[in-house]
């Protein structure tokens, strides 16, 4: 199918492509995107989010840029306009079955599905990245969506809240990572822990900086 979208994006419109979408028909246009590919530890999770066409879109840009606190605000916004979103979770296990890329994809569709499970389903789904999903709705994919597309980056902010607070958690279980501060990424302190203490149960033991150090903490069977 040929491209609906643009081939030139204006930086200061982050909701050109919904209203060109929107002038073509579709009504329920949804973002999706995810957070945690990088981490040794924790699961990646990804967001749909359907923003109605009457917000204020320049609130959403790209999680990586906004602090907590601004993060929180977006969240509570978009609590109040309705939007509909969905979440999708797949676990460190999983990761490591079948590889981060397509555990992202998995938790993209399901973030879909549970869209669709609370509302009605997406006429459009724009993908964050360049790799389409196995759906049948149709669909783009905008590499660096989260800051092109405020629908991409409204879910960029619901997947790193919803994976921050699952980290937290992680943190009060497993207080030796400090995964409230690292989030399950590779810093220094992290990677000295996992030396230390060897992994726990919610790092991917597929990872290396994880899986050098397995042994010491599987048993064998």
């Amino acid at each position: 199918m040929r491209s609906l979208l643009p081939n030139r994006f204006d930086p200061e419109d982050n909701f050109r492509v919904e209203r060109l979408l929107s002038r073509r028909g579709f009504l329920r246009i949804a973002g999706t995107d995810e957070a945690g590919r990088g981490p040794l530890a924790g699961p990646v999770v990804a967001a749909s989010v359907v923003l109605p066409l009457n917000c204020s879109p320049g609130l959403f840009c790209d999680s990586k840029q906004t602090t907590p606190s601004q993060r929180d605000e977006q969240w509570e916004y978009l609590r109040h306009i309705g939007a509909d979103i969905g979440v999708g979770i797949v676990s460190p296990r999983t990761i490591d079955k079948i590889n981060i890329l397509q555990a992202s994809l998995l938790a993209m569709k399901q973030s879909l599905a549970d869209l669709s499970s609370t509302s009605s389903e997406p006429d459009f789904v724009l993908v964050d990245g360049n790799q389409k999903l196995l759906i049948a709705t149709p669909q783009e994919t905008l590499v660096k969506g989260d800051a092109r597309s405020a629908t991409i980056g409204a879910a960029s902010i619901v997947a790193k809240t919803t994976r921050d607070e699952i980290m937290a958690e992680y943190d009060r279980r497993y207080p030796r990572y400090n995964f409230g501060a690292n989030k399950g990424y590779p810093t220094r302190e992290h990677r000295q822990a996992i030396r230390d203490h060897g992994p726990c149960p919610v790092h991917r033991r597929s990872f290396r900086g994880v899986k050098e150090f397995v042994q010491r903490t599987d048993k064998p069977r």
